[in-house]
């Protein structure tokens, strides 16, 4: 589930291959639209789907002349984000 508050996008439950392909169209409008903050605490599950769909929307929110950051990412999330080589790309809130 997304859910849009002001510049702060919350994502909850899992994000997966199952669910990022419906989450991409939903935050591609925020993203670009202004500076934004990805909440991901209520996230549950993630996989390699997550990394795709997060470092796509850093992608259009940088095209677009925005930036975003990625607040409270899942343990899990930051250990694909170092497997893949991506962590120094994705902007993770420390």
């Amino acid at each position: 589930m997304i859910r849009c508050e002001g510049p702060r996008l919350s994502l909850s439950g899992p994000l997966t291959v199952a669910t990022a392909g419906e989450l991409a169209s939903a935050g591609q409008a925020h993203v670009t639209a202004g500076d934004v903050v990805v909440d991901l605490s209520g996230v549950t599950q993630v996989d390699s789907a997550a990394l795709a769909l997060l470092l796509s929307w850093v992608r259009a929110a940088r095209n677009a002349g925005h930036q975003l950051t990625i607040d409270q990412p899942p343990a899990a999330l930051v250990s694909l984000a170092s497997l893949y080589d991506v962590d120094s790309i994705l902007p993770l809130a420390r």
